[in-house]
């Protein structure tokens, strides 16, 4: 090889040099040689514009077709199909059109293999009307044009054209290929549509297809889209070889279908046979597990992804994001914002979204707001979720004004906007708003309320007082009434000690879900709270005798970049003794002030006394407890998490602590944050 390109060769030596330096791969100075030509040749112009589209160099292959138009050379065929490919790379359209019109032009309008491209490149292009011109125009028609064509369709979202296209292709004797079906086996799985599936799986195995690697692909994928796991499951099997892209496929399958398990024990197999991955394989575990609650196991294949050289993309970013939302995971939560920035992936909508919502779950609603402001471009889902943010945070009034700027600003709110302000409508007891809100859904924009909307309806008015009301709503329904409404009512009716209303949602709510513990707990609470302890006996019987368990409450609490976890009378923690000794001091100072402990909360079996310690012991007590002692000099902020709602009594006492302790203290519990501060809390004493 040659240390430099030589200059000035005359035009027998640059076309010499020029072959050498194309033959040899060294494109550039291939390059240099053909610039050097006078007056190259149309194999030299063929050669280089066909070279480069190969390379992916697109873009300088359509620069080097329009230099041979300006110079008015005629192309012949091979030129053609070079520039038709790089038409279709680009996906440029105006291009596309020159290619064609000159291939008319000069005389290869009727040529089968350039009408087979050109019909290609206008299908990539996302032009199927004039795919379907330069088809119908060609004399002869085989098994590659028909396929293309099914592909444009297919590239237009018009998958019913594509099935009928190749319905048209067996009745006109045209035999569909291993590509053919290759191609329509996604429209299949898109649509879901199972029986046009199972006829391609038959084709294909009548026909000698069933063991081409990309067909049996296309088939796990349809099975699965289909929800027929078990059946991709024996199409996988049953392949003699088997693809990467099978392989994630039938892992992207079991996760999809809620089996996280099998899809673990397939990711293993994979790495017992050696199966080399790729970052799709790990896309597909971390975001499988984030689905199936696995956050964990999420979380430890992102290192892992890592460890094996792959590095995290934005769809990896998207997906793992949603497993922070805990305090476990904030610190790591963090990381991935510090990645996704150096990497620039925040210029990414998607991703964005997704870290607004991570600090809202994780309790930071003010960094959350931070980089909501920050986005230059907003859609309908980066403007829902920080609605929901402030929703979830007791920022009604936020919340309502947030929706009013995102229509103010030109952005059409879908079903899930409206539930999302309907929320914090809830939480912030904003009657009026939310009915004016709820109305507008079908007279402004168009939406149906559907099951979720009446729910939210519902539960404004249950938190207002307004039970009746809330009653009369539900049963003017249009819909059947979800578990969320007659939830919401019968909570209400706990705090507003009304029984008989609660009774009868109650039975309503149970005869929905009978082995929800939760809904026992409500009705145990309102007939506590109602003073009926003999009802509340009964319902504490009948969860024994169906076997129904309430669920343990946790806590946990992040103290110096660590996350402390808690149960009832939990004393494994080695500051136990403290914590026990300040949360009964608090309770204590409580009494003083005139605050008697809400007993209500308590084993009703056991004498006063018993009540108070047993109240002492609640996880949220201890948690909060821990956390403020071990405040470091000039901390001023505890944040504890909780798996069930807070229970009245130690909502009663946070707010206290934090009062006579200064501190301010946030609580996330099942339904939403609690923040403490100079003891009030943000629900307004209503959750």
């Amino acid at each position: 090889m040659l240390s430099r390109t030589p200059t000035n060769l005359p035009p027998h030596l640059s076309l010499k040099f020029f072959k050498i330096y194309l033959n040899a791969g060294d494109l550039e100075r291939a390059r240099k040689a053909f610039d050097g030509m006078p007056d190259p040749d149309l194999r030299s112009w063929t050669a280089l514009i066909t070279t480069y589209a190969k390379r992916g160099l697109p873009r300088e292959s359509v620069r080097l077709y329009d230099e041979l138009r300006k110079k008015r050379i005629k192309p012949d065929k091979f030129v053609l199909l070079s520039a038709a490919k790089a038409c279709a790379a680009l996906v440029d359209l105006a291009k596309a059109r020159d290619v064609h019109k000159d291939a008319v032009e000069y005389g290869f309008g009727s040529d089968l293999v350039l009408g087979n491209a050109l019909i290609d490149m206008y299908g990539k292009c996302g032009s199927h009307e004039e795919a379907r011109r330069v088809f119908g125009e060609l004399v002869e028609r085989d098994v590659i044009s028909w396929t293309s064509l099914v592909a444009a369709y297919l590239n237009s979202g018009l998958p019913s054209d594509a099935f009928h296209v190749l319905r048209n292709m067996g009745s006109k004797g045209a035999k569909p290929n291993s590509v053919t079906l290759s191609t329509i086996l996604p429209a299949c799985s898109n649509l879901r549509a199972l029986n046009s599936g199972r006829e391609i799986h038959g084709f294909a195995m009548r026909n000698g297809f069933s063991e081409n690697v990309f067909v049996s692909s296309g088939l796990v994928d349809m099975y699965a889209k289909c929800l027929r796991v078990r059946q991709a499951r024996v199409v996988f099997d049953n392949m003699a070889k088997r693809d990467l892209i099978s392989w994630n496929v039938i892992l992207s399958a079991c996760f999809s279908n809620s089996d996280c398990e099998e899809g673990l024990k397939i990711f293993d197999r994979m790495r017992t046979e050696g199966i080399k991955t790729n970052p799709a394989s790990w896309n597909s575990m971390i975001g499988g597990c984030v689905q199936n609650g696995r956050t964990d196991r999420a979380l430890d294949f992102l290192v892992q992804m890592q460890d094996f050289g792959f590095k995290p993309e934005k769809i990896t970013m998207a997906a793992i994001l949603p497993a922070c939302t805990d305090l476990e995971c904030l610190n790591r939560g963090r990381e991935i914002h510090g990645y996704s920035i150096r990497h620039a992936f925040v210029e990414d909508m998607i991703i964005t979204t997704a870290l607004v919502l991570m600090y809202a779950k994780c309790g930071d609603l003010e960094i959350s707001r931070k980089i909501f402001a920050q986005m230059p471009k907003k859609d309908t889902v980066a403007w829902n979720t920080i609605i929901l943010a402030n929703s979830m945070h007791g920022c009604g009034r936020e919340a309502l004004s947030l929706f009013k700027e995102m229509i103010d600003s030109g952005i059409k709110p879908n079903s899930v906007t409206f539930t999302t302000v309907l929320t914090g409508c809830s939480h912030s007891r904003l009657v009026d708003d939310g009915r004016a809100i709820f109305n507008s859904m079908k007279s402004n924009h168009g939406l149906e309320p559907d099951a979720d909307h009446h729910s939210c309806m519902t539960d404004i008015l249950s938190r207002a007082g307004r039970l009746e009301e809330a009653y009369k709503f539900i049963q003017e329904m249009p819909i059947e009434p979800t578990p969320g409404a007659w939830g919401s009512l019968l909570g209400a009716c706990r705090v507003y000690k009304n029984a008989d209303l609660g009774r009868i949602a109650a039975s309503h709510l149970l005869e929905i879900e009978p082995d929800n513990p939760g809904n026992y707990v409500l009705l145990y609470n309102l007939l506590i709270n109602s003073k009926l302890l003999g009802e509340a006996s009964m319902v504490r019987k009948v969860m024994r005798e169906r076997g129904i368990a309430k669920e343990p409450g946790r806590s946990w609490v992040l103290v110096q970049n660590r996350v402390y976890s808690f149960v009832k009378g939990d004393r494994r923690n080695e500051r136990s003794n403290e914590i026990y000794m300040f949360v009964e001091e608090m309770m204590m100072k409580m009494r003083l002030a005139g605050h008697a402990p809400d007993t209500d909360f308590a084993l009703q079996d056991v004498d006063c006394e018993e009540k108070e310690l047993g109240l002492c012991g609640h996880s949220e007590k201890l948690a909060v407890a821990f956390g403020i002692l071990n405040l470091r000099s000039g901390g001023s902020s505890v944040r504890v998490f909780k798996n069930l709602r807070i229970c009245g009594d130690c909502h009663n006492t946070i707010k206290f602590i934090s009062r006579t302790v200064g501190v301010q203290i946030s609580v996330r519990d099942s339904l939403r944050f609690h923040h403490f501060r100079d003891g009030v809390c943000s629900c307004g004493d209503f959750w």
